[in-house]
């Protein structure tokens, strides 16, 4: 079986190697960046069962580690030193002060009961705690793990710091694992922070393109279309917000097959239409009304090619590649989800002129919103929504204009651009 975990981190390292070299930065440093601080491997026992388990600790140049925890039965250290690496590019990217980590475990969750679940998630937890900390390195979700399964890991985390009488404060103890339920110290906003942090991206780059697809103040016609491919939780956040902020959603994906409504169709009531179906297929939903003679079936490569403005994809990686790269018609494409466009694809369109957000700063919503958490925690605050989502909007901003300038002065890509700010923040520190 082909190791993407491998792949991904060649790429990883590629990118990294080529955007120093172009920075003047020495060897010793461009190894610096490539090898991580450390690489924690072990086996941890459940029951009679014995699991592999990683926890990679990538670059603390800017701050503790940060970093999503995925269960899968095909994650191996390749992967998860690859995403601990893109980590501490997207949380420098971001502005945080943070770096970079990632966590993963071999399980297929679904072959679990509710119970094993929770007895692996304490079980991972109790094999990390000796080398995580609010000041040290804060785990977050990611594949195949939530809010719930946070929260069993920093009750784990806290009994096992009773036992060593760390000294740490309840909310500094809470601060050690972000994306927790509300209730147990997560953050409001948390769940749509990926999805709205797009949308605010798009936004900060429309209004510097100046373009015919600025979103308008008023008018159907001019509304500057939008196809999403993935109706998850980013998928479906970016989707319901781009359409609020007078955006036209014209096509939708799930896994099973995509639909297209040319004259713009409703992402809530589609939702609710899957819900019901089990999928989007056959549902041409426009205002609260879902019938098949708004729109028609398309596969989900067919909703790549479709010519709009923005396209969106935001489920798998590499699905814009040399197969397809010739047909893809969008002006922009934001990169919601990891990696979703190979690295030939990504040379021939933005040679055609096509603006690619990178998902470094694409996706960055989540990673910002889980510090906003930590900061909530550490400081023994509690903001409302409305405050969430305000500092969200400042920072991905700011995040965005700082690339934005670079590009335009330098004349290079925003994926160029948004690794080249990243590595000079961690090499400014680390070098100083």
């Amino acid at each position: 079986m082909e190791n993407t975990g491998k792949k991904m981190l060649e790429s990883a390292h590629e990118i990294i190697k080529k955007t120093a070299k172009s920075l003047g930065l020495s060897s010793e440093v461009i190894t610096r960046l490539i090898e991580p601080d450390f690489i924690h491997e072990f086996n941890f026992s459940v029951g009679k069962k014995i699991y592999k388990g990683w926890r990679i600790q990538h670059n603390n140049t800017l701050g503790p580690y940060k970093g999503g925890i995925r269960f899968h039965p095909n994650v191996n250290r390749d992967e998860v030193q690859a995403l601990a690496t893109l980590m501490s590019v997207k949380c420098a990217v971001a502005g945080l002060p943070m770096g970079g980590g990632k966590g993963g475990v071999i399980v297929n969750p679904k072959e679990l009961s509710e119970k094993e679940l929770e007895e692996l998630s304490r079980a991972y937890a109790r094999a990390i705690s000796l080398f995580i900390g609010p000041y040290v390195d804060v785990p977050a979700p990611d594949v195949n793990t939530n809010p719930k399964i946070m929260a069993w890991m920093a009750e784990e985390y806290e009994k096992n710091l009773k036992s060593q009488n760390s000294g740490l404060k309840s909310n500094e103890v809470l601060a050690t694992f972000s994306g927790k339920p509300v209730e147990k110290g997560g953050s409001l906003g948390r769940t749509e922070a990926t999805g709205r942090g797009g949308v605010y991206v798009l936004q900060a780059l429309l209004a510097k393109l100046r373009s015919k697809i600025n979103p308008p103040a008023g008018g159907q016609k001019s509304k500057p279309t939008v196809a999403v491919q993935g109706f998850g939780n980013v998928g479906y956040y970016f989707a319901k917000f781009s359409e609020d902020m007078g955006f036209k959603v014209v096509s939708l994906s799930d896994s099973k097959g995509a639909i297209y409504v040319t004259e713009g169709l409703s992402v809530e009531t589609t939702l609710k239409c899957k819900k019901e179906k089990g999928s989007v297929a056959g549902c041409y939903c426009r205002g609260s009304v879902c019938d098949v003679r708004f729109g028609k079936p398309i596969s989900n490569d067919a909703l790549l090619e479709l010519p709009v403005d923005v396209l969106v994809p935001a489920a798998l990686e590499n699905v814009i590649n040399a197969q397809n790269m010739a047909k893809i018609k969008a002006k922009i494409i934001i990169e919601m989800a990891n990696g979703p466009i190979t690295e030939e694809a990504y040379e021939y369109l933005t040679e055609k002129g096509v603006i690619i957000v990178p998902d470094v700063l694409a996706n960055s919503g989540g990673v910002t919103v889980s510090y906003l958490e930590w900061y909530q925690n550490i400081h023994n605050e509690k903001w409302t929504e409305a405050a969430v989502n305000k500092r969200l909007k400042e920072m991905i901003e700011k995040a965005f204009e700082s690339i934005w300038k670079k590009s335009v002065a330098k004349r290079i890509s925003l994926k160029q651009s948004a690794f080249e700010v990243a590595i000079e923040r961690i090499t400014k520190l680390s070098t100083a």
